[in-house]
């Protein structure tokens, strides 16, 4: 398979402007802004199928095309590069190695929603990545592709790299542009929607750093080379992020559409030591997980996943195999999303911290009849009641491994101890 997004990972310094621009870098970017009126450059990716890569899988020309063309208000667009999501590491590979390409992307969805102020929001603890793009947009900005009447044309826009501190909240993006505002990151209740009242109270599109990056490439080729990979409503191609008990890990792009199975027993080298796959998480830590045969007939787009009752998510996957304990699993995660919650909602503050107690009790052989029950009744009154989506990144996985390994659950309350692992 041709590679779009990773065409230029492991091109000896593929993160400087030179490479990049030798690799028709930029080009992209000139055909917008010379050959296309906006209108017309948000059916092209429309026509496309690009949908979001941060997790949701939003059509992105749709996202663009909710922004009013009228407002006397100015627009703005942000880069989401806060990449928190446990088990995802791949924009953080876009970010060291092709910025530009995550640049060129930025403006290309700038100049589609007519937004002269763009920000790249970088996750705080990706500290050589910050530098690295704060490098590549000065490059940018010198070689005229940012900044005044960029070709001649009259176009102006800038560029803007911002450092969060390090909360995972701020990933979901009215949180994000809370904390881009200088308050708190808290999310916002919606609606209204950031297309219409985001960033200072102005529209605003929020994209992630993948779903940018792979614009220069359809704006290259077409869409209709674009929405030919891929299936009827996954179109394209997607970054996946592989690790735990896995041959090969790392960042695999895969046509949407491709088998789960093939791709991690061929492409992955499947599960090491002679050992036996006994899960995987495919979309990231807040995706439910799935059992061995559960995947047999999945294949890697948002439906398919979904059917199968997980979500294909930020792409994350999370390799298991039969020593993994599922309660400390369960629990390790669990504690994740109690420390990061942001307090904001009693179900998640409250709940997250039950949940985390609970698994705790149980991994450490204090675990008491009734438990799962509980954690299923908690996970329950979570779904569905906050204001973001991060009550349900919290609730979904604890269901989901209750469910899923129920019976290991239960010998652990019974026996006070671990049943799996023989350290």
């Amino acid at each position: 398979m041709e590679k779009l997004l990773l065409r230029n990972i492991g091109i000896a310094d593929s993160h400087t402007l030179a490479v990049y621009q030798s690799r028709g870098g930029y080009q992209s970017w000139e055909k917008v802004v010379r050959d296309m009126k906006p209108a017309e450059l948000i059916d092209e990716v429309k026509a496309s199928g690009l949908r979001g890569r941060g997790g949701a899988g939003f059509p992105t020309g749709m996202k663009w095309s909710f922004v009013p063309k009228d407002s006397p208000k100015p627009k703005y667009l942000v880069c989401n590069a806060d990449e928190s999501e446990p088990g995802t590491f791949k924009d953080r590979l876009l970010i060291e190695q092709d910025p530009h390409a995550i640049i060129e992307g930025t403006l290309i969805a700038a100049y589609g929603i007519q937004s002269h102020t763009a920000f790249i929001y970088i996750r705080g603890e990706l500290v050589a990545g910050a530098k690295i793009l704060e490098r590549a947009v000065e490059e940018a900005a010198r070689a005229g592709f940012i900044g005044k009447n960029i070709f001649g044309s009259g176009f102006d826009l800038d560029v803007i790299l911002h450092r969060g501190a390090g909360a995972y909240i701020c990933g979901e993006e009215t949180a994000l542009l809370s904390s881009l505002e200088g308050g708190r990151g808290w999310p916002k209740v919606k609606p209204p929607f950031p297309a219409t009242h985001g960033l200072f109270g102005c529209p605003t599109v929020v994209n992630n750093v993948e779903t940018l990056a792979a614009l220069p490439w359809i704006i290259e080729r077409g869409a209709a080379a674009y929405a030919a990979m891929g299936t009827e409503k996954s179109k394209g191609t997607k970054l996946f992020s592989v690790s735990g008990h896995i041959s090969r890990p790392g960042v695999y792009e895969v046509e949407m559409g491709y088998p789960f199975k093939k791709f991690l027993e061929d492409d992955c080298g499947g599960v090491p030591n002679g050992r036996k796959l006994k899960g995987v998480i495919p979309g990231g830590g807040s995706m439910p997980v799935l059992r061995p045969e559960e995947i047999e007939k999945v294949n890697l787009d948002y439906e398919s996943v979904q059917a199968a009752g997980s979500m294909l998510g930020s792409g994350g996957v999370i390799v298991m195999d039969e020593t993994t304990c599922m309660v400390r699993a369960a629990s390790n995660i669990a504690r994740f999303y109690a420390h990061e919650s942001c307090g904001q909602c009693s179900p998640c503050r409250e709940g997250c911290h039950w949940m985390e107690k609970i698994f705790h009790r149980i991994e450490h052989g204090e675990g008491q009849a009734g438990d799962l029950d509980l954690v299923l009744n908690i996970s329950g009154n979570i779904m569905g009641n906050t204001i973001c989506p991060f009550g349900d990144a919290a609730a979904m996985p604890a269901a989901a491994f209750i469910k899923k390994y129920r019976a290991e659950f239960e010998a652990h309350i019974a026996e006070k101890r671990c049943t799996v692992r023989t350290e």
